[in-house]
């Protein structure tokens, strides 16, 4: 009758082993593979080398405009630059002018 009473025992733990060793590989598993494992560093690493070199495009942009709407202030506004954004925009010029667009 011991028998029968230590079998039981004997698969609950089993159980219960093949249960840990499953969440084990499990953790192993996403360590390796998963969207913070291992095997993203390089590809996370590659995203930030790309996004800083997108942010150096849009950093020097955002300056160029920065520099634009300075020299557009209402209080000392640049001659040229109010003359050339006139042509291009409203399409003002005199007719003895020549408009060359470089685009």
């Amino acid at each position: 009758m011991k028998k029968f009473h230590s079998e039981p025992k004997i698969a609950r733990d089993r159980i219960a082993e093949g249960a840990a060793l499953f969440f084990l590989l499990m953790l192993a598993g996403l360590a390796l593979v998963g969207p913070s494992g291992l095997l993203a560093w390089g590809e996370n690493r590659h995203l930030l080398a790309e996004h800083r070199q997108e942010l150096k495009l849009l950093s020097a942009e955002r300056d160029e405009l920065l520099n634009r709407v300075a020299l557009l202030d209402p209080r000392h506004t640049d001659a040229d630059l109010a003359g050339e954004l006139v042509r291009k925009d409203l399409n003002v010029f005199h007719p003895d002018e020549m408009v060359m667009l470089l685009n």
